[in-house]
């Protein structure tokens, strides 16, 4: 296991930004609909909008990758970040 200088494990906090982002963003797109937290879903999109594909034959490989980043997924790494350093 990884450990950080201040010896808590790097996996932990790595899992919990993860968590945060993937939470974030469900609530996100939960509040969407709703006029009072429609603001939570506010964000930007980007990357490879139109994918890669690559034709060998007889395996086809499609490379595509997108990341939106909303004020939800935000405000979720910064709460993981806190629980990390709770912890």
């Amino acid at each position: 296991m990884s450990k950080s200088v201040s010896g808590k494990n790097s996996w932990a906090l790595f899992l919990l930004l993860l968590a945060g982002i993937v939470l974030g963003g469900f609530i996100g797109e939960l509040t969407k609909g709703i006029s009072g937290l429609s603001w939570l879903s506010y964000g930007q999109s980007f990357g490879i909008e139109n994918p890669i594909i690559l034709n060998l034959g007889i395996l086809i490989i499609t490379f595509g990758f997108t990341i939106k980043i909303t004020i939800a997924s935000i405000i979720g790494v910064l709460i993981a970040i806190f629980v990390y350093r709770i912890l």
